[in-house]
């Protein structure tokens, strides 16, 4: 790496970058099929770099319940203790579709620069 690169400006960067990212990521978990918070954490692992702590992911999906955006229902398991289930609402499912416009036209405009410049 770049002896000039500031490693502070950039965990600073990653860090803010991530938490912008978070709220839209895990919508766009719920949106196929309800989890709970661990399945949530296995599936960022699984499909993104991000990593997410359980300290971290459940204040934000309390947030997203409170917002109106999830709702959580706890469910028996055969085995082991009950676990809450994430689910997104109607109108976590309408902020969806208002947020990955959002994502994709900054997305379009981000290639836009890169190949322009």
């Amino acid at each position: 790496m770049n002896e000039d690169i500031n490693l502070y400006f950039i965990a600073k960067w990653k860090s803010q970058y991530k938490k912008g990212l978070l709220e839209y990521i895990i919508i766009l978990l719920l949106r196929s099929r309800p989890c709970y918070g661990y399945e949530l954490i296995s599936d960022m692992n699984q499909f993104t770099s991000l990593e997410i702590a359980e300290g971290t992911i459940y204040p934000l999906l309390n947030r997203l319940k409170k917002e109106k955006l999830v709702t959580s229902e706890w469910a028996e398991m055969d085995t082991g203790i009950p676990r809450k289930y994430y689910k997104l609402t109607d109108e976590g499912t309408a902020h969806l579709k208002v947020m990955k416009e959002y994502v994709d036209s900054l997305n379009l405009s981000i290639t836009r620069i890169l190949e322009s410049v």
